[in-house]
C-alpha cells in the first residue's frame, strides 16, 4: 500500500452531520466525496468513453460494496480527529441582507445559500437549536493507504480535483464545506484540468457528473477577492439570485404547472413552483456548483463551475431544451454588464 497524508482545512463552515445531524469530523463523507471525484478521474483517463458496468465493477472493487458479491474496500482512510465541530453560533456572522426581486424584502445571503442547516430566529440567521458546524480554519490530517497498482494514479488525480473543486456536507453545492486538501505541505494542485474537461454539449450524453464543462474555455468563473468567507458567500448568493431571476428565468406559473419552465431545469424542486408531471418527490440537483478558495494574502474568492450532465429520464429532458437553458446560464455569467464582476479562470 502507498501511504499518503493530506492536511484538510476548512474555508467555510461545514454542515457535516452525524447521527444527530450536528457537525462532526467523520470519515464516511470524505470517502464518499473521494468516490465521486474518482469517477471524474476514471472517465478522464478513458477519454470519457466509459462502460458504466465496467466502472461500477472497478469502483466496487476499490471502495467496497455490500451488493451482490460483497467486497471489502482496498482503500484505507484515517482521520486524525473525530470530535464535534467548534462552531455553535451564527451570531453577527451575516452582514447586511441582499436584494431579491421575487420577495418583498432583502434576504440573508447565508440563509439563502444554507437554508436547512440555517434557519431564521427572531429575524436573524442562526443554526438549528442544539446543532453545531465545523468552523472555518479547523483542520485535520487525512491519511490514505492506496493500493500499489494502477488505481493509485486515478485516486491521486481525484484528490487533486477535490482540492480544486471539492466541498462537503449539507448545502455543499452552494459552497458550504469548502476546504483545501494539501499533501505534505505542498501547494495547490495544478495541471489536471485538460484531462477532466469535456465539451459541455457532449457531456449531456451522460446522466452522471463526469467532467468539467468547456466551450473552448473551461466553464469556470471566479469572483473578485473578498476579505473573508462571509463576504465571499455573500457574493455567491448575489450570483445565484441574479442568475435565477434574470428575465429569461422568471416564472410565469405557480404551483402545479402543466409544463416545466426554463428555470425548473436548473434545479428541482423549487419552492411554490412545482411541475405537475414531476410531482414533489423528484430531485434534480443543480449541476452549477460553488466553491470557495483561498487567494492572495489572506483573501477568499468564490468559484462557480459547471459539471453538465443529462437529467434522469423521468424528467423527460430534451437536448434542445437543455442546450438552450445552459447556454443562457453561461452567457449570463460571461456578461460583463451584469455587475457580478466574474472572470473565467483556467482551472
Amino acid at each position: 500500500m502507498q501511504i499518503c497524508t493530506y492536511r484538510m482545512t476548512f474555508i467555510t463552515p461545514a454542515f457535516l452531520g452525524d447521527a444527530e445531524q450536528s457537525g462532526r469530523w467523520r470519515t464516511p463523507p470524505i470517502k464518499a466525496l473521494l468516490r465521486q471525484w474518482w469517477r471524474v478521474a476514471y472517465s478522464a483517463e478513458r477519454g470519457h468513453r466509459v462502460d458504466v458496468s465496467d466502472m461500477r465493477r472497478d469502483e466496487h472493487k476499490l471502495f467496497g460494496t455490500v451488493d451482490g458479491e460483497a467486497h471489502r474496500s482496498l482503500l484505507r482512510l484515517r482521520l486524525s480527529r473525530w470530535d464535534a465541530g467548534g462552531m455553535a453560533s451564527w451570531d453577527r456572522l451575516e452582514a447586511a441582507p441582499v436584494p431579491h426581486p421575487e420577495v418583498p424584502r432583502p434576504v440573508g445571503p447565508h440563509l439563502y445559500l444554507g437554508y436547512g442547516p440555517l434557519v431564521v430566529n427572531a429575524g436573524q440567521t442562526s443554526m438549528k437549536p442544539g446543532k453545531c458546524a465545523i468552523a472555518p480554519g479547523e483542520s485535520a490530517a487525512v491519511s490514505l493507504a492506496l493500493p500499489e497498482d494502477g488505481q493509485a494514479r486515478t485516486l491521486l488525480c481525484a484528490l487533486d480535483l477535490i482540492d480544486l473543486y471539492g466541498a462537503i456536507g449539507g448545502r455543499s453545492r452552494n459552497g458550504w464545506g469548502s476546504f483545501t486538501l494539501r499533501r505534505d505541505g505542498s501547494g495547490r494542485a495544478g495541471e489536471v484540468l485538460p484531462e477532466v474537461s469535456r465539451d459541455w454539449k457532449e457531456a449531456l450524453s451522460f446522466d452522471w457528473p463526469h467532467a468539467i464543462g468547456t466551450d473552448g474555455r473551461p466553464l469556470i468563473w471566479q469572483t473578485p477577492p473578498c476579505p473573508d468567507w462571509r463576504a465571499a458567500m455573500r457574493r455567491l448568493a448575489q450570483v445565484k439570485i441574479a442568475l435565477r431571476t434574470q428575465p429569461g428565468f422568471r416564472f410565469t406559473t405557480g404551483p402545479n404547472a402543466t409544463a416545466p419552465e426554463d428555470r425548473h431545469w436548473l434545479a428541482y424542486p423549487v419552492t411554490k413552483h412545482s411541475v405537475r408531471s414531476w410531482g414533489n418527490g423528484q430531485r434534480l440537483p443543480n449541476t452549477l456548483r460553488f466553491k470557495l478558495r483561498a487567494v492572495g494574502d489572506n483573501q477568499v474568492a468564490g468559484v462557480v463551475f459547471h459539471m453538465p450532465c443529462r437529467p434522469p429520464d423521468s424528467f423527460s429532458p430534451t437536448t434542445e431544451t437543455l442546450t438552450r437553458v445552459w447556454k443562457t446560464v453561461h452567457s449570463f455569467l460571461d456578461d460583463e454588464t451584469n455587475g457580478l464582476q466574474l472572470q473565467r479562470i483556467p482551472h
